[in-house]
C-alpha cells in the first residue's frame, strides 16, 4: 500500500465537493495510520486504534480508515477491501445548546454598541459560522436584494445567504457610507470573547438556533441547506433531532390552520 495515495484520495474527496476542513483532517489521520504500519491490515488498523486514550479520536482515526476503504473499493484498488470490518468507537451524543427566541431577545438587551447589536442580528439571521462573520465585507452585503454573499466556506464553495429586515438595519447603521472593509473589524476569536462577555451562546449554538428557528417559520429544508452551506440534509437532521417531535407538531397545525 502506498502513502502516497493518501494525497489522491485527499484530491478526489475535495473534486467532490466534500468538506476540506474534514478532507484535510482525514489526511492527517491517514499519515498516522501509515507511520504506524506501511502496509496496514485489519488487526493492524484495530491495534493503531486503540493507541488513544480519547474515545473522540478513536472514532475520528477509525472514520477516516473506511472513508478511505470507501475510496479505495470506489478506484479499484484491492487492498483495503475490509473497511467495514474497522469498527468505530460509538459515542453518546450529549444535548447541544440551541438558541431559542427568548435567548435573541436576551441578548438583543445585553448590546451596548451598534456594533453589538449587528453582530446579534446577522448571528440569529443568517446562522453564519463565527469565522464567517470574522471575515464578512461590506462590499459583500447586498441591501436591495436583502442577502450577504459568503465567499469561501467550510467546503470551499461560496453561498448566499438572506439578511432580515433587522440585520439589514442594523448592518445599515453600522456601515454607514463606508464601502469597503471589514464589517465587524472583529477577529473570529473576539467575537467569541464578546459573546461570552456579553452572556449569549456561542456562535454556534446561534447557527442551531437559526435552523430550527428557520425550519420552525415554515422555511424549507432545501432553503435551509442552501443558506448555510450543507451538501446534503444530514446537519439539518443532526441540528433539530431534538425537537424532531415538536417541528412535526408545528407543522401539521399550520397544515390543519
Amino acid at each position: 500500500m502506498k502513502r502516497s495515495w493518501v494525497d489522491e484520495f485527499l484530491s478526489d474527496w475535495l473534486l467532490s465537493g466534500k468538506s476540506q476542513v474534514v478532507g484535510s483532517a482525514y489526511k492527517n489521520y491517514l499519515i498516522l495510520l501509515f507511520d504506524y504500519c506501511s502496509d496496514p491490515k485489519l488487526s493492524d488498523i484495530k491495534k493503531w486504534l486503540t493507541t488513544t486514550n480519547s474515545k473522540e479520536v478513536c472514532r475520528k482515526r477509525a472514520q477516516a480508515a473506511r472513508a478511505f476503504g470507501v475510496w479505495c473499493e470506489k478506484v479499484g484498488l484491492e487492498e483495503f477491501k475490509f473497511w467495514k470490518q474497522i469498527p468505530v468507537q460509538k459515542i453518546e451524543v450529549k444535548p447541544q445548546c440551541t438558541v431559542v427566541a427568548a435567548d435573541y431577545k436576551k441578548a438583543l438587551s445585553k448590546c451596548i454598541t451598534t456594533r453589538d447589536l449587528t453582530l446579534v442580528e446577522m448571528l440569529w439571521s443568517t446562522g453564519m459560522r463565527r469565522e464567517e462573520i470574522a471575515r464578512a465585507c461590506v462590499e459583500h452585503v447586498d441591501f436591495v436584494g436583502g442577502f450577504i454573499m459568503v465567499p469561501s466556506t467550510k467546503n470551499g464553495r461560496p453561498r448566499i445567504v438572506p439578511l432580515s429586515p433587522q440585520a439589514r438595519l442594523a448592518l445599515r447603521k453600522l456601515i454607514g457610507r463606508r464601502e469597503t472593509g471589514l464589517i465587524l473589524n472583529m477577529t473570529g476569536n473576539a467575537i467569541r470573547l464578546r459573546l461570552r462577555k456579553m452572556g449569549v451562546p456561542s456562535a454556534h449554538a446561534w447557527r442551531r438556533g437559526w435552523a430550527v428557528q428557520a425550519l420552525r417559520n415554515g422555511v424549507s429544508e432545501t432553503s435551509v441547506r442552501a443558506a448555510a452551506g450543507w451538501s446534503s440534509g444530514a446537519m439539518v437532521a443532526r441540528y433539530t433531532r431534538a425537537l424532531s417531535g415538536e417541528l412535526a407538531v408545528e407543522e401539521f397545525q399550520r397544515s390543519w390552520d
